[in-house]
């Protein structure tokens, strides 16, 4: 969305009107966000915090972040949860199947139903951003009015397409990670006798 409505996305997001687009953006409109208490926190950081490298590409056995969520509204059937690179639009993780109530996914847990990331896979896209670059990770949780039929492995397009109409809440949840250097092998790592 552009003009008004990635004003209110840039704010509910933090740090600035996000350059790419999000699907709160093309979702939901500002009124839904956080309507009726309804709210995304981490136990592993906090809204504008910096993402653990546990969560990152930046440890080999990294994994998705713990999440807990307040009661959506009344008439919840089901929570879609969508989380991409507010620099990028780049789509990090895209979960669906959560029941409609106050819940949560514990650290590294395979929720119930999920999409194609930005890699073409199904599991949480470690963030990687350049190095020296820091982008915002956007979690948006969003509150449906009917149950989804999407099939796992659905695009992002298609859940998308399937979410639009249905969101009666949304819940925004930011976390920052900037791209840091690889630790460099050691010479000796590379020597090989002839």
């Amino acid at each position: 969305m552009t003009g008004q409505g990635s004003a209110w996305v840039g704010k509910a997001v933090g740090g600035g009107v996000p350059p790419a687009s999000l699907a709160l953006g093309e979702l939901a409109e500002e009124a839904l966000v956080g309507r009726g208490g309804f709210a995304l926190s981490s136990p592993a950081f906090r809204h504008g915090e910096e993402l653990d490298p546990s969560f990152t590409a930046c440890e080999e056995d990294a994994v998705a972040p713990p999440l807990e969520w307040t009661a959506p509204p009344p008439g919840t059937q089901e929570l879609a949860l969508i989380v991409e690179d507010a620099e990028t639009g780049r789509l990090h993780w895209a979960v669906w199947g959560l029941a409609g109530q106050r819940g949560k996914l514990l650290e590294g847990e395979t929720p119930p139903r999920s999409g194609k990331n930005g890699a073409g896979n199904s599991e949480w896209l470690l963030p990687d951003p350049p190095l020296g670059e820091e982008h915002r990770y956007v979690f948006q949780l969003f509150a449906l009015d009917l149950p989804m039929t999407l099939m796992p492995g659905a695009p992002r397009d298609k859940l998308i397409a399937a979410l639009r109409g249905h969101v009666t809440a949304a819940a925004v949840l930011t976390a920052r990670f900037e791209g840091h250097e690889v630790e460099a092998w050691e010479d000796e790592d590379f020597d090989s006798e002839a």
